[in-house]
């Protein structure tokens, strides 16, 4: 989903300056894992940019291009990711003037989205 072209520099700052503030454990786990280019570059281009892109379209949208946008955003989120990511959404920080007129169900969707959890077990070590 690349329909908004917002400076991956800017939110990876953006993402860096929440890192500081994250609580114990989440900041340990997110942090040995953002040193990482891999994935880095990875959480920013599935996680972290589609998240930005549905804030400032979601504005405009109507409510099928919206929730098609949601579904397409096909991705899965640790604790430490969601906590990174859920300030995006909640108006703190670098994309607020974006945020501004999000309407509250659709901010309530994409926080809802941030809930969406690796499933625990056996399994979960073959993601």
């Amino acid at each position: 989903m690349k329909l908004f072209s917002f400076p991956a520099a800017a939110l990876e700052k953006a993402i860096h300056k929440r890192i500081l503030t994250l609580p114990s454990p989440h900041r340990e786990w997110f942090t040995e894992r953002w040193q990482q280019k891999p994935y880095k570059k990875s959480f920013v281009e599935n996680k972290a940019m589609p998240l930005v892109t549905l804030v400032a379209k979601g504005k405009t949208w109507d409510d099928e291009t919206f929730a098609q946008g949601l579904a397409e955003w096909d991705v899965v989120f640790y604790d430490a990711e969601a906590e990174v990511l859920r300030p995006l959404v909640e108006g703190d920080g670098l994309i607020q003037l974006m945020q501004k007129n999000l309407p509250a169900e659709r901010a309530q969707a994409l926080l809802a989205r941030l809930e969406v959890r690796r499933p625990s077990g056996p399994s979960a070590a073959t993601d």
